[in-house]
């Protein structure tokens, strides 16, 4: 347990170093902007979605609309913009080895007691011309989320459901559980 609850302090100290470092950068600020664009595009969409036709039609929504919506962020800003989760649904949203390392830190620092709504970090990796801005921010479970992302969904669900994602992961949330983040890159 003690062991534990020392990685968790280094996890988040770490994390809260890369973003103090950063922390008035421009490239944070826009960043953050693009997830909020994301987010609340997103969000409609899946209300939207839900009043016209409830969790089936919604399904179609979230595979369809949600990359054209991080597409259409990607071509307007010139970055890399997506979503992923350590539970993905679409194996085209799989998280790459850094993203991965992220998302486990999230895991890690909301066991320690941080709110999912406010897990975020950024990083510069690489060098030379390889040198790119990553950013993720938690996408926390809401109520409406559990429609298609619980342990028991309604059978019509589950059936469109594997339809489109035979082998899907994301499965088993709880309002509040990380269902995944938002990352974006950038190369500087």
């Amino acid at each position: 347990m003690k062991i534990t609850q020392t990685m968790a302090a280094v996890v988040m100290a770490a994390a809260a170093f890369h973003l103090q470092a950063a922390d008035d950068s421009p490239e944070l600020n826009e960043a953050r902007a693009l997830v909020k664009e994301f987010g609340t595009t997103l969000k409609g969409e899946v209300q939207k979605g839900m009043k016209e036709g409830g969790p089936v039609h919604t399904i179609d929504v979230c595979s369809k609309k949600a990359p054209d919506i991080a597409k259409d962020i990607s071509e307007k800003s010139g970055w890399e913009v997506a979503r992923t989760s350590l539970k993905y649904r679409n194996p085209g949203n799989s998280p790459d080895e850094w993203e991965r390392e992220v998302l486990e830190q999230f895991e890690a620092r909301k066991n320690a007691g941080e709110p999912v709504q406010s897990l975020e970090f950024a990083e510069l990796v690489g060098s030379g011309e390889e040198r790119r801005f990553r950013y993720m921010k938690a996408i926390a479970t809401g109520e409406v989320c559990l429609n298609c992302h619980a342990t028991e969904i309604k059978p019509e669900v589950e059936a469109k459901i594997k339809e489109i994602y035979p082998t899907d992961q994301a499965r088993g949330f709880k309002t509040g559980d990380i269902r995944g983040a938002f990352s974006l890159s950038k190369i500087y």
